[in-house]
């Protein structure tokens, strides 16, 4: 009878403290500012990626020769193009492709500079070899070596997330390097090692998890650097081909015309500028909930 009412305490404790924790947790994001509002707006634009097509009365791709040029409207809240095509169908259709190639870049790049950071750290020889690859990367400027790759692989939206992975795949690495050298020489590591764990246990269920607060702030980051990229070569013609929307395409159309259809750049600029803060915003308040050490210095 004793055992049973101590099992059940036992229990209620452990229930009552998780509850506990979620509400501190609960609380803490509430209270920081930057996350809410940067989850806010990236919340806002998956939701017009995913249903905004579904709520538009045109089609981003219809041309309409006789309302080129039409200013914003109640008809067409963004105006029309220079072919006559609804500049708020194309905006919201190229929210769909530039945040799909934002959250497939952030994904791949995330997972390989996972492993290579991690494996890098672990073994020195490796180390040697995929840190200098890494640096030969780097060392050219990210759009110039996105805009190689393109010229190589082709205009397509595939090859645009092959082509920003690769780029952005090194920064990611170095970051989950720097965590997994200092997580290597940890007391739990060294005892782990002791008990004869292999090193593939090692690296995946104890190095490898504890890295992930920073892997998930820097795959922010990452995020907003690939709708750069994918905007900046659409923008150039390397990135995705018309007449497909993007936001950089949707710009590229604009530019000859800024003067006279000043709405063909301004609101497809606008809906990057957002995307970006709000991204930025994000990362910078995961930052600060993921490492207590970053919000104390800021205080």
């Amino acid at each position: 009878m004793t055992i049973s009412s101590e099992s059940i305490d036992l229990h209620a404790v452990k229930s009552a403290l998780k509850k506990e924790q979620n509400k501190i947790l609960w609380r803490q994001i509430m209270t920081n500012g930057s996350l809410f509002v940067g989850f806010v707006i990236i919340a806002f634009l998956i939701l017009v990626a995913l249903f905004g097509p579904l709520l538009m009365k045109h089609d981003p791709n219809t041309m309409d020769v006789l309302k080129r040029f039409a200013a914003p409207s109640a008809d067409h809240w963004f105006g029309t193009d220079n072919l006559g095509r609804d500049v708020l169908a194309r905006v919201i259709y190229g929210t769909r492709i530039s945040m799909g190639i934002g959250v497939a870049v952030a994904i791949i790049a995330s997972m390989s500079g996972l492993i290579v950071g991690i494996y890098s750290s672990y073994y020195k020889w490796l180390d040697h070899l995929l840190m200098r690859l890494s640096d030969g990367i780097m060392a050219f400027p990210g759009l110039l070596l996105a805009l190689a790759l393109m010229a190589a692989l082709g205009g397509q939206a595939s090859n645009v997330v092959i082509a920003v992975s690769i780029v952005a795949t090194p920064y990611i690495a170095r970051v989950v390097r720097s965590e997994a050298l200092a997580l290597k020489e940890q007391t739990f590591v060294e005892a782990t090692r002791a008990l004869g764990a292999s090193d593939s246990r090692i690296i995946w269920q104890h190095i490898a998890p504890n890295t992930l607060s920073s892997l998930i702030v820097q795959a922010t980051f990452i995020f907003a650097e690939a709708i750069i990229v994918e905007a900046a070569l659409s923008f150039l013609g390397a990135g995705i081909p018309p007449p497909a929307p993007s936001w950089g395409n949707i710009l590229s159309d604009g530019k000859t015309y800024i003067y006279k259809a000043w709405w063909m750049t301004f609101f497809p600029g606008m809906t990057i500028t957002l995307a970006i803060i709000g991204l930025n915003l994000f990362g910078d308040g995961l930052r600060d909930l993921l490492d207590p050490h970053v919000s104390k210095a800021k205080k």
